[in-house]
Formats: C-alpha cells, sequence, structure tokens
C-alpha cells in the first residue's frame, strides 16, 4: 500500500510548480502580444497578429521546459517540437506579410474601422486567451512527473505525432508555395496534387495533430487528460473559426472548386479513389 502511494504520489502535479508555470507562461504571451500590437497599430498592419500566434506558443513551451520541474524529457521534447513548429510557421507568415503593401482582407473585414482599443481587445486580447488555452496541455506537462507504468509510453507517441502533424503542414504549405508560383496555363484552377488530393485542407489538419500529439503527451500523467478541451478548441479554430470552413467560403464561387469539393475529402484525409468511386457512382 505504501508502496502504491508513494507511486501515485510521484505521478501527481507539483501544483506549485505549476503555478510557477503558468505565471510566467502569462507574462510570455503577454509581451509576445503586446510588442506585436503595438508594431501593428503603428504600422497600419493589423494583420501582423498572424505572425506572433506559433512565436507564442513556443514562449509558453519554451518557459515550461525552464520553469517547470516534471519529467525533463518529455518538458524538453515538447518545447523542441513545438519551437520548431513555430519557427517554420512564423518564417512563412512573415514571408506573405513581407510580399504584401496592403493588409490581410480577413482582418480588414473583420475590424472595419475599429479604435486601437477595440482591436486590441477583439485581436490580440483574445489571440492571447486562446494561446494559453491551447499551451495549457504543455504547461501542465512542464509540471508533471511521469508514470513507471504503460501510460508513460503516451510522451513519445505524443510526440511523435506532433513531428508527424508539423511535417504534414509544411509540406502542405510547400505544395501550396509551389502552386501559387505557377503562372498562365502552367497552373491548373484548383490545387489537387500531393497531399491536396486527399484532404481540401491537409495544412489545417497537419496542424490540429500537432496539438493533438500535444495533449497526448500530456495525458501520459493522469492529470494531463484534463486538458482536452485545449486541442477541441484548436481543432474548432482550424476547422470552423479562422480556418477551413472560412477558406471553403472564400473559394466556393471559384472555377472547378464545386467539383472539387465533391472529389475530395474536406478536411480529415481520404483515399482519393474511394471519393472518386462516390463521385461517378
Amino acid at each position: 500500500m505504501i508502496a502504491k502511494d508513494t507511486q501515485k504520489q510521484k505521478q501527481r502535479v507539483d501544483v506549485a510548480n505549476l503555478h510557477s508555470v503558468v505565471r510566467y507562461s502569462v507574462l510570455a504571451v503577454t509581451a509576445t502580444q503586446a510588442a506585436t500590437a503595438s508594431l501593428a497599430l503603428r504600422h497600419g498592419r493589423r494583420d501582423y497578429a498572424d505572425a506572433v500566434w506559433g512565436p507564442g506558443l513556443a514562449a509558453v513551451a519554451a518557459t515550461g521546459a525552464l520553469a517547470g520541474r516534471g519529467d525533463a524529457a518529455r518538458r524538453w521534447g515538447l518545447a523542441m517540437v513545438t519551437s520548431a513548429w513555430a519557427a517554420r510557421l512564423a518564417h512563412d507568415m512573415l514571408d506573405r506579410i513581407r510580399n504584401s503593401d496592403v493588409e490581410d482582407a480577413r482582418y480588414t473585414e473583420f475590424l472595419k474601422d475599429d479604435r486601437a482599443a477595440r482591436v486590441l481587445a477583439k485581436v490580440f486580447l483574445t489571440q492571447g486567451l486562446a494561446q494559453l488555452v491551447v499551451s495549457a496541455p504543455l504547461q501542465l506537462a512542464a509540471a508533471s512527473r511521469l508514470p513507471r507504468g504503460r501510460r508513460r509510453w503516451l510522451a513519445p507517441a505524443g510526440l511523435a505525432i506532433m513531428i508527424t502533424g508539423a511535417v504534414i503542414e509544411a509540406l502542405a504549405d510547400r505544395q501550396k508555395s509551389r502552386y501559387v508560383e505557377l503562372e498562365g496555363d502552367q497552373r491548373p484552377d484548383v490545387l489537387d496534387r500531393g497531399l491536396w488530393r486527399w484532404s481540401r485542407h491537409p495544412n489545417y489538419f497537419g496542424d490540429s495533430l500537432v496539438w493533438d500529439g500535444a495533449w497526448l503527451a500530456s495525458a501520459a500523467s493522469a492529470p494531463g487528460a484534463l486538458t482536452l478541451p485545449a486541442p477541441m478548441l484548436m481543432s474548432y479554430l482550424l476547422i470552423f473559426a479562422t480556418g477551413a470552413k472560412r477558406t471553403e467560403r472564400r473559394m466556393k464561387d471559384r472555377p472547378g472548386y464545386r467539383d472539387y469539393q465533391r472529389r475530395v475529402a474536406f478536411f480529415f484525409p481520404r483515399p482519393r479513389l474511394w471519393t472518386r468511386h462516390r463521385h461517378e457512382s
């Protein structure tokens, strides 16, 4: 009985350490959002917010790795994978912003003529809160020990899923960039090659896997399973709020897109042969 109690104690969260991790995470997110908001308002480019999404989450992961007292391999593994994912995403976002002299139409439509205070609340405060919720598994994992039993293998499994998702997202974005670079008759009406023949939004699907994996790695310690709302929120954002559904509305009148919708799965990848067979039947 004493041995079992000792093992359970080692699986518990270090509550005092978790409080420290959360405090530092709030400070990290606040700093990144405040710095970006200042630049965005000064330059009249509220879409700068896109560039800080990844770095803000990486800042939380790094904070957990440095301030946490939980399993070292897991918290540093989460920090490295998250940082690599964030660096690639931030690079792409910054390239897009630098190559355009006008603000992304999504922000212009959403914010219209809102004053600075409303912009801060609707964009940067909201994004900061979302970052703290989405990164909850990272924060909890940083202050948690791993159990000795089979459950501990959820940690490397979760990290493997994160890496897989990051690779899928990066490959899908690269395929999309190459498609955009094509000119004239070389570019078909719709991108339906590579990963885009399996899903209409493989980049968003890969992104969702990253955060599903982060949750699974955290769930290796029993309390981590309670952070399930975090990947659920990310999936909601990627599918319904700012991701796939919004893209579908923008693309629906593009030549060939209706046919593409009938042939290719919406979000979760599905073999092309199955969708083609269904379309022809």
